[in-house]
């Protein structure tokens, strides 16, 4: 019982950890994050965190690693049951779009590693988002395959939709202050539902992979 207990609580510190450090590496990132900010931000000391994680550098690893086996895991969950390329391709970016809402701090740490252009990103984690990208790719050539979807350019739709929906998740605080000011009149989408948008990028998606679909 005592292993048990012992086992759990563990657990649940390397979670805390890994929670936390999702918050600050999205916020302020690699460089920008100290373990001592990291300590305070989880409750523990800095000798309980480098008992779970070596240094800095493999916390960071930790925390990419699971944010992307966790929207692999979802998205391919989701699409196994799907019946055709379209449909995948809906499912793909509604799951991507629901978890990125549900998970704040996701899209904004993945923007700051796009825009540091894997500065900090060791091999490991490099496959985990190709692997992501990959299964993007395989949706639009079984499309193609089927005769519903043209030839594209998988990498720069898979940004178009990445892109757009981490975009809308991370600036929705400025969307909605601007949404207030009335000096100019502007359409923010502040009041926008994540299952919207992702309705939205999906009927554009369709429109270039489609030259004749209509919503």
């Amino acid at each position: 019982m005592t292993k048990k207990i012992q086992k759990r609580d563990a657990e649940a510190s390397k979670r805390s950890i890994v929670l936390s450090a999702i918050k600050l590496f999205s916020t302020r990132g690699y460089a920008g994050t100290s373990m001592d900010e990291l300590a305070k931000e989880c409750g523990l000391n800095k000798a309980m965190i480098f008992y779970y994680f070596k240094n800095k550098k493999g916390l960071y690893e930790a925390v990419m690693e699971e944010i992307l086996q966790e929207i692999y895991k979802a998205i391919t969950q989701k699409i196994s049951s799907s019946t055709s390329a379209e449909v995948q391709l809906e499912t793909f970016i509604k799951t991507y779009g629901t978890f990125a809402c549900s998970h704040p701090y996701l899209p904004a740490l993945l923007l700051k590693e796009l825009s540091d252009s894997g500065a900090v990103l060791p091999q490991q984690l490099f496959k985990s988002m190709r692997k992501l990208f990959g299964l993007f790719s395989d949706i639009l050539r079984r499309g193609e395959k089927e005769g519903v979807f043209k030839k594209s350019m998988p990498m720069v739709l898979y940004f178009m939709v990445i892109g757009s929906l981490n975009l809308i998740v991370t600036t929705k605080p400025l969307r909605q202050k601007a949404a207030k000011l009335d000096d100019i009149e502007l359409d923010t989408c502040s009041e926008c539902e994540i299952e919207d948008i992702s309705n939205y990028v999906t009927s554009n998606i369709l429109l270039v992979l489609k030259p004749f679909y209509k919503e």
